[in-house]
């Protein structure tokens, strides 16, 4: 019976197989192909189908409508894990303040991108190993880093060159900017790129990024020269550079090539003007201190002096315990203590070793440490005892 149904089988297979769309096949292949199991399940079903194990129809299992959203054409295309976290930094970064630019007319223009960025002439990167004015004292020689003979020599850009490189970095905020416009709705909520508009924002981002960095770079000696000018004043020199660090990276995003003038001009005055706010923030704050810091003033011997009342109590205490025999204590444990710890001696008289005592009431050292322990034992207990009741013997005796 199954040998007279195989023919029919076979042939109802080849009408299927016929009837499908090529389209389904191909989409099938796309999704079942980049999946070892999936292919190796798809070929185990047809080789079900040819036997005629399969009572569906093999036409029906090549629809691909349940398949085709497991897997999307666009997320082989998608950003990585790498540039996910980059972008993820970008969108904090410009959520916060809108990327701002030094606007140009000949970013509109057509080719701007090519003329700009590609066809202009590369600036060379700036050595700033020399830049160590305050941490060669604090790196070893082990981890510090091996100066070239250039070290020492600083990049002077002329005009054209310091106008090469703000134009470039103007460019790429200027093509930031684009992309946040066309991303932020009406009530000012920054969208989701695109794929290919967030490697776009990356790239543009990253290169101003750089652009900037190299620009501060070329320019740092400057404020160096400035500090130097101004080193009459009463603060410190590395409070000093930093400031005009601050004052240097605001000069480069504040800086407008198109009016011709040169950048040091610029970042001059600026970290001038940083300086002299500065000192006047720290003679403000100076003149609020009545007085000069004294670490020797500043400490307090308010513990030191609780502590030695409590053990000046406590000692009193228990020469007290010891004198009215409040703790039972026998005559040689009474002995004991009062040479061990000198209750019969002036203040501040050394106290005597285990040995000592021992000598003084003829015992070894061994036995008179155990004497010693079994009478601490009764004193501790009779103090609790004193300090617990202590309250209502003093009401008793008013």
């Amino acid at each position: 019976m199954a040998r007279s149904l195989q023919p029919a089988a076979d042939a109802a297979h080849t009408r299927a197989q016929k009837s499908t769309p090529v389209a389904a096949k191909s989409r099938l292949d796309a999704v079942h192909a980049p999946n070892p199991v999936r292919a190796r399940e798809g070929s185990l079903r047809g080789q079900a189908a040819r036997k005629g194990a399969l009572k569906k129809a093999p036409a029906k299992l090549a629809t691909p409508t349940a398949l085709i959203p497991h897997a999307p054409v666009s997320k082989s295309h998608g950003l990585s894990i790498g540039e996910k976290a980059r972008l993820a930094q970008i969108i904090t970064q410009i959520s916060v303040k809108a990327m701002d630019f030094m606007a140009s007319s000949e970013f509109e223009l057509e080719g701007a991108q090519r003329r700009i960025l590609e066809d202009a002439p590369t600036i060379e990167q700036p050595d700033v190993t020399w830049y160590r004015p305050l941490m060669d004292d604090f790196i070893s020689a082990r981890h510090r880093r091996a100066r070239t003979a250039n070290s020492q020599n600083s990049i002077l850009l002329t005009g054209a060159q310091e106008r090469v490189l703000f134009l470039k970095y103007n460019y790429a905020r200027w093509r930031v900017r684009l992309l946040q416009d066309a991303l932020t709705d009406e009530s000012g909520v920054l969208g989701k790129p695109s794929v290919s508009q967030a490697r776009e924002m990356i790239k543009f981002f990253d290169l101003a990024e750089r652009f900037r960095e190299q620009i501060a770079q070329i320019n740092l000696a400057l404020v160096l020269a400035m500090a130097k000018r101004v080193r009459n004043i009463d603060v410190d020199l590395s409070d000093l550079i930093g400031e005009g660090n601050m004052a240097l990276m605001r000069s480069v995003d504040k800086f407008d090539c198109m009016r011709g003038f040169k950048f040091s001009t610029y970042a001059c005055r600026a970290i001038l003007k940083a300086f002299s706010r500065y000192s006047m923030k720290v003679a403000k704050d100076r003149s609020k201190i009545v007085a000069e810091f004294d670490p020797n003033m500043e400490r307090s011997k308010h513990l030191e002096t609780v502590r030695a009342t409590v053990e000046r109590d406590s000692a009193r205490e228990v020469r007290h315990l010891v004198e009215t025999d409040c703790a039972d204590l026998t005559d040689l444990e009474k002995q004991v203590i009062t040479s061990r710890f000198g209750l019969e001696k002036a203040p501040g008289t050394p106290q005597a070793t285990l040995e000592q005592v021992g000598q003084e009431i003829g015992l070894t050292k061994e036995r008179v440490r155990q004497i010693q322990n079994r009478a601490l034992e009764k004193l501790k207990t009779a103090f609790e005892v004193r300090q617990k009741f202590a309250p209502a013997v003093a009401a008793n005796d008013n």
